[in-house]
């Protein structure tokens, strides 16, 4: 494995143990970075203790399926909205038996970014019982770069929102 995805594995691990100690138990739901998120937090070992599931829904077929999302949101807003990722992590948190949810859905590159939209926007929703929340990021670099600052960011927040 590369350093990268160790340096991730001691981040998941951190957030396990908090997890396991006050009983937190996460669920995701991911697009653009494709189930990267759900292979790093599945490589602790004991991690079905504190991770339930997570849903790689690429489609805007697949979020509205898997997750509920509104064709409204998605026709209004797009796939790259806060507005798709707070219902991404909305659904994946009413899924199963989650204290806390996680979404990511973005422009990830070479194609597909626009003026409005560009390539290495991504955005975040998280879900708890106090609610839902999302964040907007601007990432720079190829489609390897946004993929791998976006799992760096949801490892980021989740350690903080967990302890």
């Amino acid at each position: 494995m590369s350093a990268l995805f160790d340096e991730w594995t001691k981040l998941a691990e951190h957030i396990g143990e908090v997890c396991v100690a006050e009983k937190r138990i996460i669920v995701g739901a991911e697009s653009c970075t494709g189930g990267l998120i759900a292979a790093v937090l599945t490589s602790v070992s004991g991690s079905s203790a504190w991770l339930d599931r997570t849903f790689v829904t690429y489609s805007n077929e697949a979020k509205m399926e898997m997750l509920g999302v509104s064709a409204q949101t998605l026709d209004q807003f797009g796939a790259v909205s806060s507005e798709t990722a707070c219902e991404m992590a909305a659904g994946a948190f009413r899924t199963g038996r989650a204290t806390m949810a996680y979404s990511v859905t973005g422009v990830a590159g070479p194609t597909g970014g626009t003026l409005t939209k560009p390539v290495g926007m991504v955005c975040f929703g998280f879900a708890t019982v106090q609610g839902v929340s999302a964040v907007t990021r601007h990432f720079k670099g190829d489609r390897s770069a946004v993929r791998e600052q976006s799992v760096n960011f949801v490892l980021g927040e989740l350690a903080r929102k967990s302890g």
